[in-house]
């Protein structure tokens, strides 16, 4: 490296190699204050509540490194049920879509022995259907046209009804599906005229946490506890008619099958 001189009385640091960069001293540097603190935080986002996270599942994992170091307590593991995580509950995953992920992954593993030729078949498929034949190529917003073609003919296949591919946008996960949706629905406004969210109650906090950072207005509507936590389209009515003098209906939003509630809602 080469050796730097500075120049005296300048703000630059010459360099032998004759280039000028500008030198700094990080000690005497004053900063301004710092751009994001609670007090500057985005006031929708601090409205924001995802109980899912939040101090039952703290208290679950402080227990869990108590029982690590070895700490006595009338039980030996905690189970989290907060959300549906079924494989960290135990469940084995399915061999086929791992093998196939493991492959797409590594497709030198196509000359490999140890997989099935059903596997390989899925995988040529699936790469056939990428830029370049590799998983790491970006693919079209919606999602890999082969994967969305699938879920369409899936889809007929299950409600008897034509299914569009075009129509299809895969996401990572329902959670961001919820919330693009929730976004395209957005007036824009504020009071009576922001953007109305009816949500079922009891729900999946998911819902409130992400009305509250669109600044949407949420309408709760109850389920029926009496009948087996079914929605009740009277209910319904009574819960959009009061919402109307706050803001603009926009969305219903049925979680079926209920979480928490575990309901399947009929036809």
């Amino acid at each position: 490296m080469e050796k730097c001189n500075t120049v005296e009385n300048s703000p630059y640091t010459e360099l032998k190699s004759s280039k000028i960069l500008p030198a700094i001293n990080m000690k005497k540097a004053k900063f301004s204050n710092k751009p994001l603190t609670i007090g500057t935080l985005n006031p929708l986002v601090k409205e924001v509540e995802y109980a899912v996270r939040g101090p039952i599942v703290i208290r679950a994992v402080k227990l869990e490194k108590e029982l690590e170091k070895g700490a006595q307590k009338p039980f030996s593991e905690v189970l989290k049920a907060n959300i549906g995580d079924c494989h960290a509950m135990g469940q084995q995953p399915i061999t086929f879509i791992r093998q196939v992920l493991a492959i797409c992954m590594d497709p030198s593993l196509l000359d490999s022995s140890q997989y099935p030729q059903d596997v390989k078949d899925r995988v040529r498929k699936v790469l056939g259907a990428c830029g370049g034949g590799s998983v790491g190529a970006y693919t079209h917003s919606s999602g890999i046209e082969l994967v969305r073609q699938d879920v369409a003919k899936y889809i007929e296949r299950r409600d008897g009804y034509p299914s569009n591919a075009s129509d299809i946008s895969l996401t990572g996960g329902a959670s961001e599906g919820v919330k693009e949706m929730m976004k395209c629905l957005q007036t824009g406004g504020s009071g009576k005229d922001r953007a109305g969210v009816m949500i079922p109650i009891p729900q999946y906090p998911l819902y409130s946490a992400t009305i509250s950072e669109l600044g949407a207005y949420q309408i709760n509507y109850y389920l029926d506890e009496d009948n087996g936590w079914a929605l009740d389209i009277k209910e319904l009515k009574r819960s959009v008619d009061e919402a109307r003098d706050h803001c603009d209906p926009k969305l219903l939003c049925v979680i079926n099958p209920g979480n928490p509630t575990g309901q399947a809602t009929r036809e």
